[in-house]
């Protein structure tokens, strides 16, 4: 059965994530982290792909990003996966594949979507019971979009920006979107529409992509379809 076409489009923010390869590790000291940032700032500016959160974790990366073209974020994954293997092999005296094969995507909505990713990744320490505060994790995007580290790779994004008229107003709203932290019935739905490439969104946006590219976004339910009576 062929895959389903990647659904990007230009101007429309998306989440997206990389595992390594049977879900073993692709960090394996600070030193690569930083390798992989400063390529990830150098060849998202050159593809076109505005970065506005990332999250390091061991053995896999998320990151939110808004793509000027269709192909933006394949071609940046593409070229960052392949640098950073070289890397990879070379230093550590290791062959072959460090990932594990495409990235999983899945476009955002409106503003609450857009912030619903902000937190979903950068929470992602949190989840995992690495650090009690996103705050204390140095490998995301967090301290940046707080206000309290410069940052050469983040763009900030329009329902960033809409926190407030400045950065010190911008980080104390964006702080405040993480005492709550995040719904787990919302964090689900973002893994789910991750995996299966389907618009995080609202039906109405779903409906919109959908009357534009005239073709099924939202994934199809599992199972076979129930026969009619008639039949």
């Amino acid at each position: 059965m062929p895959r389903r076409p990647r659904l990007v489009l230009p101007g429309a923010p998306i989440h997206l994530v990389q595992r390594g390869v049977d879900r073993q590790a692709c960090f394996f000291d600070d030193a690569d982290r930083c390798a992989y940032l400063d390529d990830l700032a150098k060849i998202a500016a050159d593809v076109g792909c505005a970065i506005h959160a990332y999250v390091l974790m061991t053995n896999h990366v998320h990151l939110l990003l808004t793509p000027t073209s269709a192909e933006g974020p394949a071609r940046l994954m593409n070229r960052l996966g392949r640098r950073y293997v070289r890397r990879i092999n070379d230093l550590h005296r290791r062959t072959g594949t460090l990932w594990e094969g495409r990235f999983r995507s899945c476009i955002t909505g409106s503003e609450a979507y857009v912030l619903a990713c902000h937190r979903y990744i950068e929470l992602n320490p949190v989840r995992a019971g690495i650090v009690p505060d996103p705050r204390d994790y140095p490998w995301s995007s967090h301290r940046a979009n707080l206000g309290g580290a410069p940052s050469g790779i983040l763009t900030p994004q329009e329902s960033y920006l809409s926190l407030g008229p400045d950065r010190v107003s911008r980080g104390v709203a964006y702080a405040a979107l993480f005492d709550g932290g995040l719904a787990t019935e919302t964090a689900d739905e973002i893994r789910r529409a991750t995996a299966t490439n389907a618009p995080f969104a609202s039906r109405r946006f779903q409906a919109q992509i959908e009357a534009m590219l005239g073709r099924r976004v939202a994934p199809l339910p599992k199972g076979r379809p129930r026969k009619s009576r008639e039949a």
